[in-house]
């Protein structure tokens, strides 16, 4: 992270710190108020949202500049609050291009949040985990109620308004048992963005929670969905999995920082002005400095940021160094590093089953594809390829025979609809 070179970074900005309307069972930033006892006063100043805005347009030595705004729910901050944001950043913005993305659970956004958020072209982040009772067995209100009509009514009002918009899908030991359900659902609703977060989160004793989605699960579910998608969906669905993993099959820069070799370059905000190092790691340790007394460029150049950004390819595991899809993976996040490898060794990723699985599975297809835009052709064209080899893993398998795709149900109810 030296200062040669144009500096790009990017921060996740909790402007309400981890204050949430929402009490969903496996969200890990709730916990964070106990980093602030006694504190009354969850909201971004007018002071520090100014100071932000401008250093973190300035301290970007790029001519796009993208500001994410994250939680809890940062909705709760009031529509206001956003305005104020986007006359900020044009005051301030110095000739460059400013985007914005805003992570929500969706259940507080109505008319005139939709028309602000479309008039303003922010990249809208919706929260979703599957059909209803995927996503009510987790995403539940304050009093256990469930949101999944809230959430689903505003994903057609954001269609309704043309906001641009992704699906945020957290992938839990439930859900993914219903990897097609899920994509399924989602793509049926319009999603034309996917994202599949893996929740991996431990207890007080360490052990996995019970809503942690294991490796094997992990590999299961992005094996099915990428079934699917490769056979009919390339070029119309964008999973950003996926097309992280293209990148990493056409020997391309990671755009997901889970599978760069470094990390270092994504940080988190919260509401006072402190800056830490990783939205995954919001703790005393790596808290790097308040905003408001150091400068934001300063925080993000730091030796203590640099040598957290290093430590990710230093701490390999010794099966890591070795393993087959190394280029594609990288180790996974240093947060999901608490297993041991087959060796024995600590600090190996929980989902290194999965992953392996995943990235040998779909290595043939995503050759096939990098080879297609190496000469000029559309990657889409695979779409034949796969639907050919998809055609004979189900050639002779019975109409009441447990479907092949992995999903659990028999194949009459499942994949065979869609192989005539």
């Amino acid at each position: 992270m030296s200062g040669s070179g144009p500096l790009a970074f990017h921060v996740m900005t909790k402007p309400i710190g981890p204050v949430c309307n929402l009490d969903c069972t496996y969200c890990f930033y709730l916990e964070k108020k106990d980093l602030y006892p006694g504190n009354r006063r969850w909201r971004m100043s007018d002071e520090l949202l100014e100071s932000y805005v401008r250093q973190y347009i300035e301290a970007q030595d790029v001519p796009e500049v993208h500001f994410a705004w994250q939680g809890g729910e940062p909705t709760l901050m009031g529509l206001e609050f956003f305005r104020r944001v986007v006359e900020l950043q044009r005051r301030h913005a110095g000739g460059k291009t400013v985007h914005n993305a805003l992570q929500t659970n969706g259940t507080l956004l109505d008319d005139e949040w939709c028309a602000f958020l479309a008039e303003n072209r922010f990249l809208v982040g919706l929260s979703i985990d599957g059909p209803r009772d995927v996503h009510d067995a987790h995403r539940v209100g304050r009093k256990g109620e469930p949101t999944f009509d809230r959430v689903l009514a505003t994903m057609r009002l954001l269609r309704r308004h043309g906001v641009d918009f992704n699906t945020l899908t957290v992938v839990n030991s439930l859900n993914a048992e219903r990897p097609l359900d899920v994509y399924r659902f989602l793509r049926a609703e319009g999603s034309g963005f996917v994202q599949f977060i893996p929740i991996v989160e431990r207890g007080p004793d360490g052990a996995p929670t019970p809503e942690t989605v294991s490796g094997g699960q992990w590999g299961a579910f992005l094996c099915a969905v990428y079934d699917e998608w490769v056979s009919r969906d390339v070029g119309r669905v964008f999973v950003q999995l996926f097309d992280a993993t293209l990148n990493a099959f056409c020997g391309l820069p990671n755009p997901m920082c889970v599978f760069a070799p470094e990390c270092g370059r994504a940080m988190a905000l919260e509401h006072n002005g402190d800056l830490y190092s990783c939205d995954h790691f919001v703790y005393p340790e790596h808290r790097l400095g308040n905003v408001l007394r150091t400068p934001l460029r300063v925080l993000a150049e730091s030796p203590q940021q640099a040598a957290f950004g290093q430590a990710k390819r230093t701490a390999l595991t010794q099966a890591c160094r070795r393993c087959p899809v190394l280029f594609a993976c990288n180790g996974d996040c240093p947060k999901h590093r608490f297993a041991l490898s087959p060796d024995g060794e600590p600090g190996h990723s929980h989902l290194c089953a999965g992953y392996l699985r995943f990235f040998q599975h779909c290595a043939p297809t995503m050759r096939a594809m990098a080879g297609l835009l190496r000469e000029g052709r559309p990657p889409a064209l695979v779409m034949d390829l796969a639907r050919n080899e998809r055609a004979a893993k189900f050639r002779g398998v019975g109409r009441n025979d447990p479907c092949p795709c992995g999903s659990g149900r028999k194949f009459k109810a499942c994949c065979a609809p869609r192989l005539r």
